[in-house]
């Protein structure tokens, strides 16, 4: 390539998906309800077409425009029971594993 020859361009990508703030809005008021419900993640973000991280940090940007809540996204007592006990059963499962690992590099157990 000698001067005064232009640069090859590289070939585009498709192009990036742009969303309106509804529509975020309205995607993680569902993520909420259905994590509620039990859904994983993984499924919710395949369902509306995006990648979980995406949904992640809407949600997280949301919280930060509002002060730590989430509009249209409230809580019931059974939901919250629920989420709760869901929660206690993973940090069980990763303290057990932590203990195992644990015993299995030679700690005292």
């Amino acid at each position: 390539m000698s001067k005064g020859e232009p640069r090859p361009t590289r070939p585009k990508g498709p192009e990036r998906r742009r969303f309106s703030d509804e529509f975020k809005q309205e995607a993680v008021r569902s993520m909420y309800e259905r994590r509620a419900a039990g859904v994983t993640m993984t499924q919710i973000a395949r369902d509306l077409e995006l990648r979980p991280e995406q949904l992640r940090q809407w949600a997280h940007q949301l919280r930060e425009q509002h002060g730590g809540t989430i509009p249209g996204v409230v809580e019931t007592p059974e939901q919250e029971l629920k989420r709760l006990r869901r929660e206690v059963i993973v940090l069980r499962q990763e303290q057990a594993f932590a203990k195992n690992w644990s015993c299995a590099v030679g700690a005292i157990c």
